[in-house]
């Protein structure tokens, strides 16, 4: 008989626990990267130039997810964190110096190659920007600029596995802000300094790598871990973390290649349309990670530490305690984007060169990208299940079904959808990644939700649709206007959210949702303390 999340407190506890202190810091994570994204597109609005920094930017950053954080973490913890339960820390820290030496290794060498491919890059990437436009050659110029930003973002990143290994997360969540805060700081003090301005923005990327980087080792040197350089290619555990690292590579970041696929579709679209994607997906990126992404990191080393033990009946538990705690947030949050798409990007970026234009189109994209949220949100769950078990086969098919549907998917929608069916098709192939990983995660390893599961959910339906008859009344009773003065539309804003907030989670306790009495309990708990 399968176990109820329960039957195990403690460990369900800890991941709460962590995945609250990774939610409060990637809380403050968000919201300095969109006063960063509200910075920028007051400066630099939404045109060709913005276009060219956000093909460039997409470039390391796509290639940080391949070999850092959608690959390195999800394949290094499950493997260290064996080491760890099974060999001891001495042969742990031995496999995190030989990963370190050979990551330090492949880093240097992908950014000497992107900066000397650069222009073949960029038209592979960016096909609407044509040879020897003005576009082409500041796109390849920022791309440039930004690759070295490669190599300290993947150190940074397998920092961020070892600390989370060791139950630290706090560091590695809050470490974006100071990314956010170069950005911020050389688009005010710097931008004035060069021929095109949105240079400033390039060169805070690569300030914020190194300070990403830098606020880790003191927290590394705590647990004992001092880099060091290790070429033992023949360690056993580099061979388990290559088997898994590989098809990672693909599996790890199919939400950020699909987003990425988008953006190369974009430049064939009219002009602005990469940016109002990005902005879009920016808006998508908080609660998917402050909730889902959250969950998703303080939930791997729990998994981990599971399937190394052969405890598969905890393992089930756990999952299901995820997935509950994780659809508690994000489905009131999917509601509050799709009801409210339009006043939350006119709220963040409408001003000075963002136009209402640019917002209308925006919000158009955001709403597209917010109907597959769910399916973004947990699919991480069952990734890091996968990667637990050391299972990277069926990730990888997955991840291959869900690139083959985005991809057919938008050549079809872009053409009468312009770039909303680019979004649209993101969010359906997510969709399907998922099906796919239930499917096959349930044949491996048996059924991991029951009844009690489904009630949980249908409670949270039943409060969200509440939460959405609320907003409705705002609307009913101030009628939004996208061309009023700020004062008043962050007025509606901030009743909507506030009354939707209030009532979702109102609704919850008088359904008697497990999930917000526990969290009402905790409080009491706390304050108890206090």
């Amino acid at each position: 008989m399968m176990q109820t999340p329960e039957q195990t407190p403690s460990e369900n506890t800890r991941v709460a626990r962590a995945a609250g202190i990774v939610s409060a810091a990637t809380m403050i994570s968000r919201v300095t990267g969109l006063a960063r994204d509200t910075v920028i597109a007051a400066f630099f609005g939404a045109g060709w130039i913005t276009d060219a920094f956000w093909v460039a930017y997409r470039i390391p950053n796509l290639l940080r997810r391949f070999l850092a954080e959608g690959a390195l973490t999800i394949s290094f913890v499950p493997i260290f964190t064996q080491y760890l339960e099974t060999k001891g820390r001495k042969d742990a820290l031995e496999l995190a110096y030989n990963v370190f030496t050979l990551l330090s290794i492949v880093a240097a060498g992908v950014c000497v190659l992107g900066i000397v491919f650069s222009p073949v890059i960029v038209s592979l990437i960016g096909p609407g920007f044509e040879r020897g436009s003005e576009s082409f050659a500041l796109a390849v110029f920022l791309n440039r600029l930004m690759f070295p930003y490669l190599f300290f973002i993947s150190l940074s990143a397998l920092s961020m596995g070892i600390l989370n290994a060791f139950r630290h997360f706090t560091t590695p969540a809050l470490s974006p802000v100071l990314l956010n805060a170069a950005i911020i700081a050389c688009s005010f003090f710097l931008k004035d300094l060069f021929p095109q301005p949105i240079t400033a923005l390039a060169i805070g990327v690569v300030i914020g790598g190194v300070l990403q980087l830098a606020i880790q080792y003191p927290y590394l040197l705590r647990f004992g871990v001092r880099l060091q350089f290790r070429f033992n290619w023949t360690h056993p555990g580099m061979k388990q973390i290559g088997l898994l690292f590989l098809p990672a590579v693909f599996s790890g970041a199919i939400n950020t290649i699909n987003v990425f696929v988008g953006t190369v579709l974009a430049t064939l679209q009219p002009a602005g349309s990469v940016t109002y994607l990005f902005y879009a997906d920016r808006i998508m990126e908080l609660p998917l990670g402050v909730f889902a992404i959250a969950v998703g990191t303080a939930t791997l080393p729990s998994f981990s530490r599971h399937a190394a033990t052969g405890n598969i009946a905890e393992l089930k538990s756990s999952i299901a305690f995820s997935l509950r705690i994780t659809l508690f947030l994000i489905i009131p949050a999917m509601a509050a984007l799709l009801a409210l798409s339009l006043p939350i990007i006119s709220v963040i970026f409408q001003r000075g060169a963002f136009d209402v234009r640019a917002t209308v189109l925006t919000a158009q994209a955001l709403f597209c990208y917010s109907v597959g949220l769910w399916a973004f949100s947990i699919a991480r769950v069952f990734i890091s299940t996968f990667y637990s078990l050391q299972d990277s086969k069926w990730p990888m098919r997955g991840a291959l079904v869900a690139f083959a549907v985005n991809l057919a998917a938008s050549l079809i929608l872009m053409g009468p959808l312009k770039h909303n069916g680019l979004a649209l098709a993101n969010s359906l192939s997510a969709m399907i990644h998922v099906a796919v990983l239930v499917f096959v995660l349930r044949r491996k390893i048996g059924s991991f939700v029951d009844r009690a599961f489904w009630r949980s959910v249908a409670k949270m339906i039943a409060a969200a649709l509440a939460m959405l008859a609320s907003i409705g009344l705002v609307h009913w009773r101030f009628p939004w206007n996208t061309e009023a003065d700020f004062a008043a539309r962050l007025a509606f804003l901030l009743v909507a959210v506030t009354l939707g907030a209030v009532v979702y989670f109102l609704s919850a306790y008088l359904l008697k949702s497990s999930e917000i009495h526990a969290l009402v309990n905790l409080v009491k708990k706390r304050l108890n303390r206090a």
